[in-house]
């Protein structure tokens, strides 16, 4: 059975009431640290992984959006201050809307990924109409293969609607998705007050999708899940909403990107890709 847990902001986090019987409970104890990213030694490239840990574009060139995701660089989206990265989306002097991504994956399936685990990313988002930032995964293959591949999004955020976020997944064949999306509600603006954890567990008997380590929904594990999945990142605009009114320029805050590869039999099943 899916269901939503009701959610309650006290002190400066939120949370929830104990997991119901077919939740699954979050133990780190099953996992292992896989890939852990604190970005103390961030290290991005445009496209390719093979000087670097990210690249600024999914790896299928299928960026999105009302800004331009662009390249690492000294006026690029990205700068680093204190372990935390800052994913900036600003307006240029030509009126167009730049901002950043972040995927741990190339086009050629080099990346950090685990077909069963927990990922989690701990973030700040910007408030404010237009801004659309994500925490999400896709499957880590060559994407000249032909094959489906799969989307889980711990969260995206739309900030025209600071009461909640959105949790899902999608198969992808080619340019044709099918699956879905559900709203989890939160207090009015608790999102972009500070930092909080989002996490989805990838284990044979489903999908779990936390906030701050609760439990808030689960899904079936679809049969096309079957290779490794990686992390990305971004802070895009609009997807259809207006953008005139979203403050400039607007910052996603992450403090980190945790990948951990399932224990099995007392084992870390580390199927990563690099």
């Amino acid at each position: 059975m899916i269901r939503t847990l009701g959610l309650a902001l006290a002190g400066s986090a939120l949370v929830a009431p104990a997991p119901a019987a077919d939740m699954r409970t979050l133990d780190l104890s099953q996992f292992c640290p896989s890939f852990m990213e604190d970005f103390r030694k961030f290290r991005i490239a445009s496209r390719s992984l093979e000087q670097a840990d990210w690249i600024a574009h999914t790896p299928w060139n299928g960026d999105f959006g009302d800004a331009a995701f662009s390249d690492p660089g000294p006026d690029g989206p990205f700068s680093v201050d204190r372990g935390v990265l800052h994913i900036t989306a600003r307006k240029g002097k030509d009126g167009r809307w730049r901002s950043g991504l972040i995927a741990a994956a190339d086009a050629q399936g080099r990346g950090h990924g685990v077909r069963f685990g927990y990922f989690e990313a701990r973030m700040q988002l910007p408030p404010g109409p237009g801004t659309w930032p994500a925490f999400w995964l896709q499957t880590l293959h060559n994407v000249d293969d032909g094959t489906p591949s799969v989307e889980v999004d711990a969260i995206e955020y739309y900030g025209h609607n600071p009461k909640a976020f959105q949790t899902g997944k999608l198969v992808w064949y080619g340019h044709k998705a099918v699956g879905g999306n559900k709203a989890i509600p939160v207090p009015d603006g608790a999102l972009v007050q500070g930092f909080h954890t989002y996490g989805i567990s990838i284990l044979p008997e489903g999908i779990t999708y936390y906030l701050d380590r609760r439990a808030v929904w689960q899904q079936p594990l679809p049969p096309e899940l079957n290779r490794p999945m990686f992390p990305l990142v971004n802070l895009a605009l609009g997807s259809g909403y207006p953008i005139d009114h979203t403050p400039d320029p607007s910052v996603l805050l992450v403090s980190y990107v945790h990948v951990y590869a399932w224990r099995k039999d007392g084992a870390c099943q580390k199927d990563r890709k690099d």
